[in-house]
């Protein structure tokens, strides 16, 4: 869908939901790797306006998701400083024709790049995931309905339609996919392992989706929020909010994160090499996310189709380097907890 569009479709949404007369022109927002975020402005006030994909809304399970994300994200708000999406006649999840919407209040801060993180950041950040393993989310009533049926991709199947396609990607997918069929098989194993000890967590909790006013986080975009395994979401976090701005990690920063968490929650056990080995399932799923846009498989525009090839590079380096990096990690995490 154009701007144009979208901008007839704000308009509609505004008379709908009672939000005032649209002032001005929706201002396109940068960052959001999946949905498109808006700015608008009314006579009534200011709105963050995230427009859902419609590639990622046709999945049958898409919608319950989104839904059940937003009750995570209004429960997690009375312990921590969530962002919910607003809600008009008890729904989260507003509808225009065929495209789906979710309204925020506006929030005047912003996310922090690598090299702005601090130690006190991410004292503070552990501290809030260990709060939102403490909420209660049981009167959500929401299934764990993970199963370890888990499945090795077909990573071959890419690298074909890739070749054919004459995609940018395909040295650097031949060069690993041997290692990536390993590392997936390795996962899924400790997936099964891990699963019997869940908790409902946001999921994506990496600098971007963090919006500081001062010194005060506010939590925002919780549609990856959901069951994970506990350790598996705080290394995978602490990983994100210690890394710089070439993906190297800062001991210090990781090492704070996982002070804060401890601080709140206790002392803890864990087998970090399984954890961590875990922690490739959720590169590897945008990985072929991210390929299947750069083939037009799952793909709603050009501008799409090229975040897509641009993940797809990023995201095989970042695969690598965090393969490197596990052993030191694990070294890290024991010497923490010894």
């Amino acid at each position: 869908m154009s701007d144009i569009q979208y901008n007839l479709q704000f308009e509609k949404l505004c008379m709908m939901l009672q939000l005032g007369e649209l002032v001005g022109t929706p201002e396109a927002l940068t960052g959001g790797l999946l949905h498109r975020m808006y700015a608008i402005k009314t006579t009534h006030g200011k709105y963050a306006v995230k427009a859902l994909n419609p590639q990622i809304m046709i999945r049958p399970t898409a919608m319950q998701n989104i839904i059940n994300s937003e009750r995570i994200a209004n429960i997690a708000a009375n312990n921590v400083p969530a962002l919910p999406a607003k809600q008009f006649n008890s729904a989260s999840v507003q509808q225009i024709d065929n495209q789906c919407y979710l309204v925020f209040d506006w929030v005047d801060g912003r996310s922090l790049k690598p090299n702005e993180i601090n130690t006190v950041h991410c004292e503070k950040m552990g501290e809030i995931v260990a709060e939102i393993h403490m909420t209660d989310f049981s009167e959500l009533g929401i299934v764990n309905n993970w199963s370890n049926s888990a499945q090795l991709t077909d990573w071959n199947y890419y690298l074909q339609q890739g070749q054919k396609n004459n995609a940018l990607w395909v040295s650097l997918l031949v060069e690993t996919i041997d290692q990536l069929y390993d590392w997936n098989a390795q996962a899924n194993n400790a997936a099964k392992l891990l699963a019997s000890n869940m908790v409902i967590s946001h999921g994506d909790l990496d600098s971007k989706n963090v919006m500081w006013n001062q010194d005060t986080p506010i939590l925002i975009d919780w549609e990856a929020s959901g069951y994970i395994n506990p350790m598996q979401n705080l290394t995978e976090t602490a990983i994100y909010w210690s890394e710089n701005e070439t993906g190297n990690m800062d001991k210090e920063r990781f090492s704070a994160f996982i002070g804060g968490y401890k601080k709140r929650y206790g002392p803890l056990q864990a087998n970090w090499k399984m954890v961590l080995e875990n922690g490739f399932l959720g590169t590897l799923g945008w990985l072929e996310y991210s390929l299947k846009r750069s083939l037009w498989i799952e793909c709603t525009d050009e501008k799409e189709q090229q975040m897509g090839t641009d993940q797809v590079t990023g995201t095989i380096t970042a695969i690598r380097r965090y393969a490197d990096q596990i052993s030191e990690i694990e070294q890290w995490l024991n010497d923490e907890n010894s």
